[in-house]
């Protein structure tokens, strides 16, 4: 990689105890604790501060639990109050990708087909399915995120919004790292 180091905003969002904290724990720590407390304190109180903490970010990840339903559908909430309040400097919302966490667990309380409709219906760059817990498609699902700020940083919008199902199980196309 080059001479110059990029910093990126990431919002983590959705609804109480679907995995955000322990998300960012394993992303940034390698790190999984069955014991967190409510990280904000509450979704009214967060709700009217989003505005503030939507600020200047580059992207977003939107997660639900595959267990609980109405996690799933509140993420149709997350996302539009994201494109509401927050936009890229050129005008196009900013890359969000939908993330299917607890995917360990059974039974699944919406379908793939569900969820990938969702995605495309709604503006997502994509989705995926990850276990915090078991470590499954964490660094991978970020890779991609990365890779999307990246290219925008770089004014190169090569890379679609579709909200297609997101195989994780490529290679890098890129030739730099990260972190």
């Amino acid at each position: 990689m080059g001479g110059r180091d990029h910093l990126f905003k990431v919002l983590v969002v959705g609804d109480a105890a679907v995995g955000k904290t322990s998300l960012v724990q394993r992303y940034s720590q390698d790190s999984f604790s069955k014991h967190y407390k409510s990280t904000v304190g509450g979704q009214e109180r967060f709700t009217s501060m989003t505005r503030l903490y939507y600020r200047d970010a580059s992207a977003c990840v939107i997660m639900f639990d595959v267990t609980n339903a109405t996690t799933f559908s509140n993420s149709q909430r997350w996302k539009q109050d994201l494109d509401s309040k927050l936009t890229l400097p050129n005008g196009e919302p900013v890359p969000c990708l939908l993330l299917a966490n607890k995917c360990d667990l059974s039974p699944w309380a919406v379908s793939r087909d569900q969820v990938d409709r969702f995605s495309k219906e709604n503006g997502f760059t994509g989705w995926t399915e990850t276990s915090v817990k078991e470590n499954k498609n964490i660094n991978e699902a970020m890779r991609v995120l990365i890779e999307k700020m990246m290219s925008n940083s770089r004014e190169d919008m090569s890379l679609s919004t579709q909200g297609d199902y997101i195989n994780l199980q490529t290679k890098p196309s890129s030739s730099w790292a990260c972190c």
